[in-house]
């Protein structure tokens, strides 16, 4: 019951509506069917038309759905098959690999040493003294030594000529133009000498070759002078002569190595005070002690004259000796022996004159190589302190002076202990003759008076 209510009301409530709208536009009933039934035709006829636009889209999209899968069916087919030449190359790869291996051989190893042979031959290209008169050897070599691929034949000739060129330019002697910088920094080109691969000469004076730079080098400073000597004794000399030569046989290394060797002025000065006083002392030791000898000598020889004229006594040591015998020859001999005795006794110290000092010289040199020696440890010992012992730079000046001062003490006593051996021995000797020459004469007044 409540349901049929409930209907009779909705109708109403639809009906009634309508109606006013129908009497409001002044439809009727029949024309408003009418109007609903053609609606319901062109609704009906686009919905037909959506249908077979919307049938047509799902046809297309069910055309390329197919076309998809055909070709992605393909593409599988086709990466199978490229899976499959895939591993069939990596086959093929491995077996001519293999090939290749086993028809290479022995030439791999070739390679290796090809290699190994050209980058030591390269380097030492650039380090000879050769490749100043002939540059850029090492060029070729060297892009050998850095192939990746097996040499070639035209490789290997290069190879076997770089090293036959310099075993035979090892063993010559040549000269050359080359530009030299010397020690003034200008460059000037002069005549080089090249002996093999040790050195390389010009002017009288050893040079050097620069590998960085590729430059021809004037020594800052020579060795020693006999060393250098030979250099222009080998210049000066004629073809097929033998001449000395010094030669570096290290290649350039200990020609560097001494030219920094200290000279004898720098020893002198690594001595400091000491060693120069040492160096004084020893000239005038010297001095004095040849002025001595030229004394001791002339006076020898005025002695040898005056024993051939003993009555005419001379302006010499004997020849005084004789005039206080003759000024006193009517004495008795006691007397005489003594007066004698006295003239000789005055000329003793100018005979002597100077013995003791060097004597003094001789002495005292070496004493004072020992004050050096002290000296230069404390001086060392306090940069110890000081500094540490990390650089062995800081401790030689003290050790240069302990060491240079002690030889010069060494050195200055040797020579002056020798020259007062010297100069005591020909004073001795003079004495001697006029020793022997007095006691002659008084010999010869005691047997005049006993007659």
């Amino acid at each position: 019951m409540k349901k049929l209510i409930t209907t009779a009301v909705l109708a109403a409530s639809f009906v009634l509506p309508v109606h006013a709208d129908t009497a409001a536009s002044g439809l009727t009933l029949d024309q408003l069917l009418n109007n609903v039934k053609t609606s319901r035709a062109a609704e009906a006829k686009i919905n037909a038309e959506r249908e077979a636009a919307f049938t047509a889209v799902n046809a297309d999209r069910k055309a390329l759905v197919n076309q998809a899968e055909r070709e992605h069916a393909e593409e599988t087919t086709r990466g199978e098959n490229l899976a499959q030449e895939f591993m069939e190359g990596e086959r093929l790869l491995n077996q001519l690999e293999n090939d290749l291996s086993n028809a290479v051989g022995n030439l791999g190893e070739m390679f290796g040493v090809v290699r190994q042979v050209s980058g030591d031959l390269a380097g030492g290209l650039n380090m000879s003294l050769i490749s100043a008169e002939f540059p850029g050897r090492d060029a070729e070599i060297a892009a050998i030594a850095q192939a990746q691929e097996l040499p070639t034949i035209t490789e290997l000739e290069e190879l076997w000529i770089g090293l036959q060129t310099e075993m035979t330019q090892t063993a010559k002697v040549s000269e050359f133009t080359a530009p030299v910088i010397n020690v003034d920094g200008e460059t000037v080109d002069q005549t080089v000498t090249r002996v093999g691969a040790f050195n390389l000469m010009a002017n009288g004076n050893y040079l050097q070759y620069n590998t960085e730079t590729g430059k021809i080098i004037e020594l800052g400073r020579q060795p020693e002078s006999h060393k250098v000597a030979t250099v222009r004794n080998f210049e000066g000399g004629n073809n097929g002569d033998v001449v000395e030569l010094y030669v570096d046989p290290s290649r350039g290394p200990l020609l560097a190595i001494y030219t920094q060797k200290a000279t004898l002025s720098e020893h002198i000065e690594h001595g400091g005070l000491v060693g120069k006083i040492i160096l004084v002392m020893l000239v005038l030791g010297m001095l004095l002690a040849l002025w001595r000898l030229v004394v001791l000598f002339i006076e020898g020889r005025k002695i040898d004259a005056q024993i051939k004229d003993m009555e005419n006594p001379g302006d010499n040591a004997l020849g005084r000796v004789i005039k206080a015998y003759h000024d006193n020859r009517n004495v008795d001999n006691e007397t005489l022996e003594l007066k004698v005795d006295e003239a000789i006794l005055k000329e003793s110290p100018r005979l002597e004159m100077g013995i003791s000092l060097i004597k003094v010289m001789a002495a005292i040199a070496p004493m004072l190589g020992l004050l050096g020696t002290v000296t230069g440890m404390i001086a060392t010992f306090q940069n110890i302190t000081l500094f540490g012992t990390g650089d062995p730079k800081i401790m030689a000046g003290g050790i240069s002076m302990a060491l240079v001062t002690t030889v010069l003490g060494l050195v200055a006593a040797l020579p002056l202990l020798l020259m007062h051996a010297l100069v005591s021995s020909r004073a001795k000797a003079v004495q001697e003759v006029i020793d022997a020459q007095s006691t002659g004469l008084i010999a010869a007044h005691a047997e005049k008076g006993s007659k």
